[in-house]
């Protein structure tokens, strides 16, 4: 069955992780776009600043998308507002700095708990509604869902089980019901966004991301592409494609190319705030409603 998505301007989107990043800077360009918006993030306030801020027809909803309950009412709450949903983009997401051999359980189920459950939990609450009318089910995944990295080995496996699980779904959905429903995983390369201040940091300076980075509105238009226009997955960054080409054709050689990235992970700076936003909004981090870095 092909899948016929609506113009942006007709749609009902669903953001989750919309108070900084990525999920902001959609947000902005859906609504530029005159999209209808419902906004999600564990950081109410700051939604709601940005709902204010956007000037759009848009809706906040404080939720945590590790928990299944409050996603499904994102979902009630979305078709309350609107009555429909035509796309839905699972984009919350967090890192966690550190070895594999040192990070604290707890700390990595919370990771897996929010970049693969809340996946999982947004797939779920979103899907009834996308297949009634059509749409678009898009999942935020990542370079490392094909590559990967050291001092983010935790992060780097969420992405994997992202990837597993958006493939599988799309075959049950697309292939096997034939249902109108366009599933998508976007895989960009390093962000300019608060990642590193956001995530859980074991190390002993401040995280960081390797250049380029990409600018996040680049990200945001691969993710609004997909949501009127089908595709199977989107890979985003000129990094993002060698990179996932080396760990698929050339592993031994992508092996020593990410062992040279480590030194460019962090700073040489103290960290500021290790506990980042894994067990608190990122409002409670000091860092919701920032896009590009942690000042803007």
């Amino acid at each position: 069955m092909s899948v016929k998505l609506k113009k942006l301007a007709d749609q009902v989107i669903v953001i989750t992780g919309a108070s900084s990043g990525i999920g902001l800077m959609t947000a902005e360009a859906a609504a530029k776009g005159g999209a209808k918006l419902v906004l999600a993030a564990r950081s109410g306030q700051a939604l709601e600043n940005i709902v204010a801020r956007l000037g759009s027809e848009a809706i906040a909803v404080t939720c945590d998308v590790s928990d299944p309950q409050q996603v499904q009412q994102l979902a009630e709450k979305a078709i309350a507002r609107f009555g429909r949903i035509d796309t839905w983009i699972n984009n919350a997401g967090l890192g966690l700095y550190g070895r594999l051999d040192e990070t604290n359980e707890d700390d990595d189920r919370k990771l897996f708990d929010i970049n693969f459950w809340g996946v999982v939990h947004g797939s779920r609450a979103a899907l009834p509604h996308l297949r009634k009318n059509g749409g678009a089910l898009i999942n935020v995944g990542s370079e490392v869902s094909e590559s990967y990295t050291p001092l983010l080995g935790m992060y780097t496996a969420s992405k994997h089980a992202v990837k597993g699980f958006t493939d599988a779904l799309r075959v049950e959905v697309e292939k096997v019901d034939k249902a109108p429903v366009s599933i998508t995983l976007i895989q960009p390369t390093a962000v300019n966004t608060p990642f590193p201040q956001h995530a859980r940091n074991y190390l002993e300076h401040e995280p960081a991301l390797p250049d380029p980075k990409l600018d996040p509105k680049q990200v945001a238009a691969a993710i609004l592409s997909a949501a009127v226009k089908p595709v199977r997955e989107k890979r985003v960054g000129t990094m993002a494609k060698i990179s996932t080409t080396l760990a698929t054709l050339f592993p031994a050689v992508e092996d020593r190319v990410i062992a040279s990235q480590v030194a460019k992970l962090q700073t040489e700076d103290p960290p500021r705030n290790t506990a980042g936003a894994l067990h608190q909004s990122s409002e409670a981090a000091g860092t919701a409603g920032h896009t590009h870095g942690v000042s803007a």
